[in-house]
């Protein structure tokens, strides 16, 4: 059976029992508040007086190398020296307080600095631990106990980077970004899952829970997105076969959404007398409802004239930013892009988390080796689009006043 589900920015995030409490994660109610992480971004440790990536790049591919080059370090790492530096100084002292004799197989003690390579590109290459040993000249054994405590690391240190905002400003600017997209008002982010695919025995009876509708073995992401493709909610941890809509249900967002302790802010005017709550979108695998406006079904009746079909042509162009951000996340950390071989089930939502947290960090970071990389969208090969028949009538009423307004037309 799937471990507790790992949440992150919209509750309370589940984790082992090993995890301190941070007074600075998710308050017991599980609302969670703005982490200031402008203090953090500036504490990345400056640069060393000797250039380790040249120290490095040359004990493993030999002194005549010229892999010490900038260019040949963003290939292989796909993010820039300023990134990796603060991701060091990010993990450095978590790291640092479990004295380790990590080395390589010539018997030199790999650094900080060394152990952050081996499990950045363990987790972003997806090779096997025996293809990264080779490379880095280390044991396989070694490549997966400094990848797993850069993990552990990554989620005690790394977590300000992941949370919904409680700041009026900050809301305010995502809701602008949103609107300038496609005129859409008041909406605060759009949601969408991906599917982490899992090659696991056949032969083991308990493995049939992870088999999904695409007779796959898969692990659910559900994500919250901004316009910056930021993930601002994540849930993952549950089996694939599981629907959008049930998902959705099991998370922490939804409570709060429910409950009225989230997506509450400023409403927008739209009519006279009739205001927009906040809300965010999402495709038709979702319920409609009041805060998760989904598209109208079914075919306009002139699809040129008709303000549904724009309304929908609206809506697409907006909820696309989910779909790229999974997209941008599984063509970065292709340890969860491709099809894991046996991964461990209670290990693999965390493996999951923290490269979601990376994926924030880098765009935080306004990392320029991003910007190289083709933006996609296709981010679930193979995985027929879901339908939920559930609407609530309040949510059925706010899209049709919404679709009316963008149309210029007044309601009925």
């Amino acid at each position: 059976m799937p471990m507790g589900p790992v949440r992150g920015g919209g509750g309370v995030l589940k984790k082992t029992k090993r995890r301190r409490k941070n007074k600075n994660s998710n308050n017991k109610g599980g609302d969670s508040d703005k982490v200031d992480s402008n203090v953090t971004l500036l504490s990345a440790q400056p640069r060393q007086s000797f250039d380790w990536w040249d120290d490095f790049s040359k004990r493993i591919t030999g002194p005549s190398s010229q892999s010490g080059k900038p260019k040949e370090f963003e290939s292989i790492f796909r993010i820039s020296r300023k990134t990796f530096d603060y991701i060091c100084s990010l993990v450095g002292e978590e790291l640092k307080t479990k004295p380790s004799n990590f080395t390589d197989l010539s018997g030199e003690p790999l650094s900080l600095n060394d152990q952050v390579a081996v499990a950045l590109r363990r987790l972003n290459s997806g090779k096997s631990l025996t293809s990264i040993g080779e490379s880095f000249k280390i044991s396989q054994s070694t490549v997966s106990h400094v990848t797993w405590r850069f993990v552990e690391a990554m989620e005690e240190r790394g977590i300000s980077h992941l949370y919904w905002p409680s700041d009026g400003a900050e809301i305010g600017q995502i809701k602008s970004k949103f609107e300038k997209i496609r005129g859409l008002p008041n909406c605060c982010g759009a949601i969408d899952t991906t599917h982490i695919l899992m090659n696991l025995s056949n032969v083991d009876g308990s493995n049939d829970v992870w088999y999904d509708r695409e007779k796959n073995c898969s692990m659910v992401l559900q994500v919250i997105v901004d316009p910056d493709l930021r993930f601002r909610d994540i849930i993952t941890g549950w089996p694939g076969k599981l629907s959008d809509a049930t998902i959705l249900k099991s998370s922490g967002f939804y409570g709060l959404a429910e409950e009225g302790k989230r997506l509450n802010g400023k409403k927008a005017s739209l009519f006279e007398g009739t205001e927009l709550r906040e809300y965010i979108v999402g495709d038709s695998g979702f319920p409609l409802l009041p805060w998760l406006l989904t598209p109208f079904k079914g075919k306009a009746r002139a699809q040129t004239e008709d303000h549904r079909a724009r309304f929908n042509r609206r809506h697409f162009a907006t909820r696309i930013v989910a779909q790229r951000a999974l997209a941008r996340l599984k063509e970065m950390w292709k340890m969860i892009g491709g099809v894991m071989w046996m991964p461990d089930r209670n290990k693999l939502p965390r493996i999951i988390f923290v490269c979601c947290l990376l994926h924030n960090i880098i765009i935080d970071l306004e990392d320029e080796v991003q910007d190289e990389m083709v933006l996609s969208h296709e981010h679930d090969a193979g995985y027929r689009q879901q339908v939920c028949d559930l609407a609530v009538s309040e949510g059925s009423l706010i899209r049709e006043k919404l679709s009316l307004y963008l149309s210029g037309k007044l309601p009925p």
